[in-house]
């Protein structure tokens, strides 16, 4: 019986591995490598959010006619906020979308704007706007959450203004001119005066 015991942990000894062989490197002496391994490499950091959301209102395919022929664009237009107040609409055109896009951007950036808001994040009071033939028209909605369309409701909500009902009241279809509007109007809010 002793017999059959002593050859099982023989059996077993060869068949799992006592100790992992170690191997002295110049990158790392002392480090423990197993056959076929791969050396950790450096590790990936974490995606970091960006400051401001963005939404894209409008991209077009635009044209210019050359000699040679037709040379083609891209037109795109931004709409950036950090919810907490601020927003801004910027406008880029380059050969390609992601640059046409990070053109906006950068345009909307230098365009942006503060909002000054309620505790509830609702606008001070009502207040109207107009850019080129758009009008918008901006006004507190308690409890009923955003009320607008288009583009003035993309402006709206990357503002950061959750009790708001909003107006076009131009016949204006123009997403730009509309959300352009929209951004004038807020700027126009100004905060009560305290005596």
């Amino acid at each position: 019986m002793e017999q059959e015991e002593v050859k099982i942990e023989e059996v077993i000894a060869d068949v799992i591995p006592q100790e992992v062989p170690v191997e002295a490197s110049s990158a790392g002496a002392g480090r423990e490598f197993r056959k076929n391994s791969r050396k950790p490499g450096p590790r990936r950091e974490a995606r970091v959010k960006p400051e401001f959301d963005q939404k894209i209102i409008d991209i077009r395919r635009v044209t210019r006619v050359v000699t040679g022929g037709r040379r083609f664009s891209f037109s795109v237009s931004v709409v950036i906020g950090d919810r907490k107040g601020r927003v801004g609409v910027g406008m880029g055109k380059a050969g390609d979308t992601p640059v046409a896009i990070d053109k906006a951007v950068r345009d909307a950036r230098k365009n942006m704007i503060k909002v000054n808001l309620t505790k509830h994040s609702s606008p001070l009071h009502e207040v109207s706007a107009k850019y080129s033939s758009s009008r918008v028209l901006i006004m507190k909605a308690p409890g009923k959450g955003v009320l607008a369309g288009s583009s003035v409701r993309v402006v709206l909500e990357l503002a950061g203004i959750k009790e708001v009902s909003a107006k076009i009241f131009s016949r204006s279809k123009n997403k730009i001119n509309n959300a352009k509007a929209a951004v004038k109007a807020l700027a126009l809010m100004k905060a009560p005066k305290v005596k």
